[in-house]
């Protein structure tokens, strides 16, 4: 549904690239968050589980940052992942006030096991379009998203 605001050309053709971004977003959103629950966890527990499988253990911090989550967000998560088993938290012996969290053997376990369905998944509902069109639209998404954070 494009927009009916009555702007600028700018404006408009700004406004609807903007709706149809979102509805792709939130539409695929919502099938990988359905498939995620048939698995087990959300999407943020997901996030968590594999930038720990694969950068390693980092700070409490440095994954917020990497994951683009607030702290109290990333408390949330990161408290409901280590009451399941997944994930463990320790202060660092060189400074206290940092937190490292790294995976248990269970969560490696678990993400081992899950993330190549949920890679299958994401490869699937993208099938709509061909390669050269993922490459574009990941470079377009890219550039928008640098011009962004940039100011």
């Amino acid at each position: 549904m494009p927009t009916h605001y009555k702007g600028s050309t700018r404006e408009t053709r700004s406004l609807d690239t903007f709706v149809k971004l979102t509805r792709a977003m939130e539409t695929m959103g919502g099938h990988l968050q359905r498939h995620l629950a048939s698995l087990g966890m959300t999407p943020p527990q997901l996030a968590v589980l594999e930038a720990l499988l694969h950068l390693g253990p980092m700070s409490q911090g440095e994954l917020g940052r990497k994951l683009l989550r607030s702290n109290p967000n990333m408390t949330a998560v990161l408290d409901n992942l280590e009451r399941n088993g997944w994930l463990q938290r320790e202060r660092s012996p060189e400074d206290r006030r940092v937190v490292v969290v790294s995976l248990t053997p269970e969560g490696k376990s678990l993400i081992e096991k899950v993330f190549p369905a949920h890679a299958a998944h994401i490869a699937a509902l993208m099938g709509a379009l061909s390669a050269e069109e993922q490459e574009q639209l990941g470079a377009l998404c890219k550039k928008l998203g640098l011009s962004l954070s940039a100011g």
